[in-house]
C-alpha cells in the first residue's frame, strides 16, 4: 500500500516557508505521494496554487488533487488547470473529482448545486476531451496544454455511497473513500461497493482504492485533533462536529500504525494521511513511525 500526505490546507499559520518545507520533507520520503483537499467557505488556502508549488519544489511523489469540487468549476478550465500542474510536476499528477457536501461553497462561487452528479459525470467526460486536444466547439482552437503523461490522467472518484460509486464506474480509474477516524469496518464497505460496481458495469480492471483518516502528533495532539475534526464537521451541525471530535482516537503513534493497518486491511491501494496542523512534528513524526 503506497502512503502519502495530506498539505495542512485549513492551517491558520501556513506561510510560504512552511508550505515549501512540507513539500519538501514529503518528497524526501519515505512517502510516494502529496495531497491537498479543497475548500471555499471555512479559512482555508487554495488547493490548485499549493499543488503547483509542491509540485515546483518535488521531484519524486506523486502530486494528488484530492479534490476538485468539479460541478462547482469549470471543467475546461480544471482540465486547464490540471494539464498545467501535469506540467509542472512532469507527468506526476492523479486527480481525485467529487460533488463535495457543502452548498455554501457552491453558494460562495455562485454555482447551482442541484444536479450536481449528472453535471459531474458530463464535465470528466469534457475534461477528458480537453486532454485529447479535441475540438470543443465549431470554430475554436484547441485548448492546451498537452499533459505530459499523455491524456490519460488518473481520475479518481470521491464518492461513498452506492448511487455515486455505480456512476463513477462509468468513467473513473479507482474511488476515493475515506472513513476519516481510521476504521476498517468503514474503509471496507467503500472498496466493497466499488468491486461490485465494477463488476456490474462489466469492467475488468479492478478499481484502484484510495483510503484516508484524520491524525494528529502534534505536541498538543489530541487537542489539536479534535479541534480540527470540530471545524472541519461543524458545518453538518454543531452536534455532528463535536460527536466526530469525541470520537478521535488517532493522536498517538500506536493508533495511527493501528489506522494504517486498518486501511492496508480493507483492501486499500493508497492511503491519503490529513494531518490535523501544520507544525513541522506533524510530517517529521509521519515519517518515522512509517519509515
Amino acid at each position: 500500500m503506497k502512503i502519502g500526505v495530506c498539505m495542512p490546507y485549513m492551517a491558520r499559520d501556513y506561510d510560504r516557508d512552511r508550505i515549501l518545507g512540507w513539500a519538501r520533507q514529503i518528497d524526501e520520503g519515505p512517502f510516494d505521494s502529496l495531497s491537498c483537499g479543497e475548500r471555499i467557505t471555512g479559512y482555508s488556502y487554495e488547493m490548485h496554487s499549493i499543488l503547483c508549488a509542491a509540485a515546483a519544489v518535488t521531484e519524486r511523489v506523486r502530486i494528488m488533487p484530492s479534490l476538485y469540487v468539479l460541478p462547482m468549476r469549470s471543467a475546461v478550465m480544471t482540465a486547464k488547470e490540471v494539464a498545467t500542474l501535469d506540467a509542472i510536476s512532469g507527468g506526476r499528477v492523479g486527480i481525485t473529482v467529487g460533488v463535495g457536501g457543502r452548498e455554501k461553497d457552491y453558494q460562495a462561487v455562485g454555482a447551482p448545486f442541484s444536479h450536481r452528479h449528472q453535471r459531474l459525470d458530463d464535465q470528466v467526460a469534457e475534461m477528458k476531451r480537453v486532454w485529447r486536444g479535441e475540438i470543443l466547439h465549431e470554430g475554436m482552437d484547441e485548448i492546451g496544454p498537452n499533459p505530459p503523461q499523455g491524456p490519460n490522467i488518473p481520475i479518481y472518484a470521491g464518492a461513498m455511497g452506492p448511487k455515486a460509486i455505480a456512476r463513477a464506474s462509468a468513467w473513473a480509474d479507482g474511488v476515493y473513500g475515506t472513513s476519516m477516524l481510521g476504521d476498517r469496518a468503514g474503509h471496507q464497505a467503500i472498496y466493497d461497493m466499488a468491486k461490485a460496481a465494477w463488476k456490474e458495469r462489466g469492467r475488468a480492471d479492478k478499481p484502484y482504492l484510495i483510503g484516508s483518516f484524520w491524525c494528529s502528533l502534534s505536541p498538543d495532539a489530541e487537542q489539536d485533533l479534535r479541534t480540527y475534526i470540530y471545524d472541519y464537521m461543524k458545518y453538518i451541525g454543531e452536534d455532528v462536529g463535536r460527536g466526530m471530535a469525541a470520537a478521535a482516537t488517532r493522536f498517538t503513534p500506536q493508533a495511527i500504525r493501528e489506522a494504517i493497518e486498518n486501511v492496508r486491511a480493507a483492501g486499500a491501494d493508497e492511503l491519503l494521511i490529513c494531518p490535523a496542523t501544520a507544525h513541522y512534528d506533524e510530517v517529521e513524526r509521519l515519517a518515522e513511525l512509517i519509515g
